[in-house]
C-alpha cells in the first residue's frame, strides 16, 4: 500500500526579501497542484516579533516516485531559479516519517487538542496492553529498568505502525474538516 509521503523543506530568506518570497510561493503553490501526485503544500512563517528568517515548507506527495518527479520537474528548477537571489544558502529538505507525520494534514492542520485527545485514546490502550503482554514473556526474569525499556519499545511500535495509523484514518473527517480549496491554504 503506498501512503502519503510528507516532505519538510526549510530555507532562510534574505533580510527584506521576505515579502517577495511569501507571494513568489503562493504562486508556485497555486501551479504546482497540477503536477501529477502533489497532494498537499503548506507554508510555514516565522512568528511575529522573531528576528528568525528561516521559513518552512511542507509538502505532500502520492508517493516517492511522484515526489522525485515533482523535484527533477522543470516547473521546480524554475522556482529554484527565482528564489535562490532571496534565500541564503541550500534549502533542508527531509522527510518526514512516525510521529511526526501522523498528523499531517497538507489542507487543514488539525488543532492541538485534537491531536492531542486522539493519541490519548491510542496510549491508554496500548499502554496497558503492551505490559500485559510482555510480563508473561520476559517480565519475571528481566530486571524492571530493562523491562520498562522494552515496554517502552513495544509501545512505541504498536503506536507508530498500527494504532495512530488506524486511528487517524478513522478520524480524518473529524480531525480536519475538508475545505473546497487547498491550493488557497498558506
Amino acid at each position: 500500500m503506498n501512503e502519503p509521503l510528507h516532505i519538510a523543506v526549510t530555507r532562510r530568506i534574505k533580510p527584506g526579501c521576505e515579502a517577495e518570497f511569501q507571494q513568489a510561493l503562493k504562486e508556485f503553490f497555486q501551479t504546482s497542484f497540477a503536477h501529477r501526485g502533489v497532494q498537499g503544500a503548506s507554508m510555514l512563517v516565522p512568528p511575529p516579533g522573531s528576528s528568525s528568517h528561516e521559513y518552512g515548507i511542507l509538502r505532500t506527495f502520492a508517493s516517492a516516485r511522484e515526489r522525485d518527479d515533482f523535484y527533477a520537474s522543470p516547473m521546480f528548477k524554475s522556482w529554484e531559479e527565482k528564489v535562490q537571489p532571496l534565500s541564503e544558502g541550500e534549502p533542508v529538505r527531509r522527510q518526514l516519517n512516525g510521529l511526526e507525520a501522523w498528523f499531517r494534514s497538507p489542507q487543514n492542520p488539525p488543532p492541538r487538542w485534537k491531536m492531542a485527545l486522539l493519541t490519548w485514546v491510542a496510549v491508554w490502550p496500548v499502554s496497558m496492553a503492551v505490559p500485559a503482554a510482555f510480563y508473561p514473556l520476559m517480565g519475571q526474569w528481566m530486571p524492571n529498568v530493562l523491562f520498562a525499556g522494552a515496554v517502552a519499545g513495544g509501545i512505541v511500535l504498536v503506536l507508530t505502525w498500527a494504532a495512530m495509523p488506524i486511528l487517524v484514518t478513522l478520524a480524518k473527517g473529524w480531525l480536519s474538516p475538508q475545505i473546497k480549496n487547498p491550493a488557497k491554504i498558506i
